[in-house]
């Protein structure tokens, strides 16, 4: 019964986030409602741990989309946090683009319409938003894909394409490199502390 237990916990997990903010009290004349969680991605029982594609942690894609007080990710934390429950794999970390936006719609997923029950605001081109891993990659075959953050796309997205082709994409590649550098330098230091260096 574990894994049954695990999903249900998932689900109430976001169900609880979704809910929070929902029944938040409006906002002020001119003020957003800021996302109660942004600095760290929602965590918990069937949520899989918050790494990118580079194997750092992950980053926050964003958090408060045009001052909508609504943060991007499946679970609204401005993270691209993945789930369980999450079955869409929402991983990708991007910029729209007006292309983009419009591949979307015409293969059946309008991104530009505001949902408000979804705590979805509706896409502009420049927005960042966590897009589902499977349609970037279909954007991509079709030549539209748009820019990715790869500090802020989970390490979960790999399962649906390359990371070459994320990097040729990329928004923050020379940030990301440096990451990735920095990263390796500290493991082949911790392998010669350690005595387990080749």
């Amino acid at each position: 019964h574990r894994p049954g237990m695990m999903r249900q916990a998932a689900l109430f997990l976001g169900f609880v986030v979704v809910a929070t903010r929902a029944l938040a009290p409006p906002r002020a004349s001119g003020t957003a409602r800021l996302s109660p969680v942004m600095s760290e991605p929602v965590s918990g029982p069937g949520i899989r741990q918050a790494r990118n594609v580079l194997g750092s942690d992950l980053e926050c894609c964003c958090a408060n989309v045009r001052d909508t007080g609504i943060g991007t990710g499946f679970f609204r934390d401005g993270h691209c946090s993945t789930g369980i429950s999450d079955e869409g794999r929402h991983t990708v970390c991007v910029e729209t683009t007006s292309e983009f936006l419009a591949f979307s719609a015409a293969v059946g997923n309008d991104l530009s319409t505001p949902r408000p029950e979804f705590l979805f605001p509706g896409l502009v081109g420049g927005d960042r938003w966590c897009l589902c891993a499977a349609r970037w990659e279909q954007a991509r075959l079709a030549g539209c894909a748009p820019g990715v953050f790869l500090r802020a796309t989970h390490e979960r997205t790999l399962e649906s394409t390359t990371l070459d082709h994320l990097k040729a994409a990329a928004l923050d590649l020379d940030e990301s490199m440096r990451d990735a550098d920095r990263i390796e330098s500290l493991r082949e230091e911790a392998m010669r502390v350690a005595g387990l260096a080749e």
